[in-house]
């Protein structure tokens, strides 16, 4: 497996490309200047030592040198150690609502941000726990299969936004059939499925999705995220949705039927507001499911990889101090005679 350490480094290479741009502006200035004093081919004559091409290529060499740096810099490293470990833990699909009212604001600072640290948070409490994630809107796709990689958890909830999906909508139960389906075939293991929305269910079936889950063996934990007053969806640009007609749209938690799927799936309704304790009460919810020994492959050990990457930085930086600006003058004067040859033929 193949990682690296530092990879906020990696950012640095934005640069490369800024600095192709400072250099094309500095090639268009120059040839400006120099049709200011006459004929480019004239030019071209006065200046037989000048190469079209060499500096370019001296620096490019130097582009990808840096380049190399900077991935030195994140610490590349290759896993050289596989092993399997036997854990004791359960296993947990995560369902997120990622529909257009999960942007209220009636929970700080949205629906949704609340809801993803919340998933952050839980994460941090597994370790021993398998863990995968689904988002659903007015479809469901997985975004995380069911993993004991909390790293790789936490990095695709960050990317989490409601334009993932482009039917709008909230489709609990394709969400609840999709979780059932992804959760490993081992035996005598808890398995939860968390579903956190807003409760705006606009296409039906969720109860009977609960029940089939219950039927398999899985806890469905509902968690209601926003206020039953309602509150306005933000549009990203300083004001609120609209409907056809011009009105603001309103969003209420729909707390009875997250209630009701709770029930069917034999598992527990926990409201989530501006506190901590729908986080509190989960975990302990949870830490009563029945924990199974669980198989997980891990990369024990890894290597450094820099050592590759620093011997092509210097070999690229020996070629580059090797190419002159100007033309080589054997070639150069391999050039006169060839042009002198071929006159004299005519």
């Amino acid at each position: 497996m193949f990682r690296f350490e530092n990879p906020i480094y990696l950012w640095l290479l934005v640069v490369i490309p800024l600095l192709a741009l400072v250099r094309f502006w500095g090639w268009r200035q120059r040839v400006r200047k120099l049709r200011k004093f006459g004929d480019p081919e004239l030019l071209k004559e006065l200046m037989p030592d000048v190469s079209k091409y060499r500096p370019s290529v001296k620096f490019w060499l130097l582009q990808a040198a840096l380049a190399l740096l900077i991935v030195m810099l994140a610490r590349p490293q290759m896993g050289t150690k596989i092993s399997r470990e036997k854990r004791n833990g359960i296993e947990t699909i995560i369902c997120l609502d990622i529909s257009n009212s999960m942007l209220s604001e009636d929970v700080v600072p949205s629906r949704l941000q609340k809801s993803k640290m919340l998933v952050e948070n839980l994460v941090d409490h597994f370790t021993n726990d398998k863990i995968g994630l689904i988002v659903f809107a007015g479809d469901a796709f997985v975004q995380l299969p069911i993993t004991s990689d909390y790293v790789s958890a936490k990095m695709f909830l960050q990317n989490i936004e409601p334009s993932l999906i482009d039917m709008q909508g909230t489709n609990i139960a394709r969400a609840l059939s999709l979780a059932s389906n992804s959760f490993t075939q081992q035996e005598k293991i808890g398995r939860a499925i968390i579903l956190i929305t807003d409760g705006e269910d606009h296409e039906g079936g969720a109860l009977e999705a609960a029940a089939a889950a219950k039927k398999k063996g899985m806890n469905v934990f509902i968690l209601g995220v926003g206020d039953t007053k309602g509150s306005p969806i933000p549009d990203g640009q300083g004001g609120y949705m609209r409907d056809e007609g011009g009105n603001v749209v309103m969003t209420a938690l729909n707390e009875q039927m997250c209630q009701q799927v709770a029930q069917a799936g034999s598992g527990k309704y926990i409201h989530v507001d501006n506190t901590s304790e729908a986080q509190e009460t989960l975990n302990d919810e949870l830490t009563r499911l029945q924990k199974g020994e669980t198989d997980s492959v891990i990369y024990s050990e890894y290597d450094e990889q820099f050592q590759a990457f620093g011997i092509l930085v210097l070999l690229l930086l020996i070629i580059e101090a090797c190419i002159l600006e100007s033309k080589n003058p054997l070639t150069r004067k391999f050039s006169i005679f060839k042009r002198r040859s071929q006159n004299a033929n005519k």
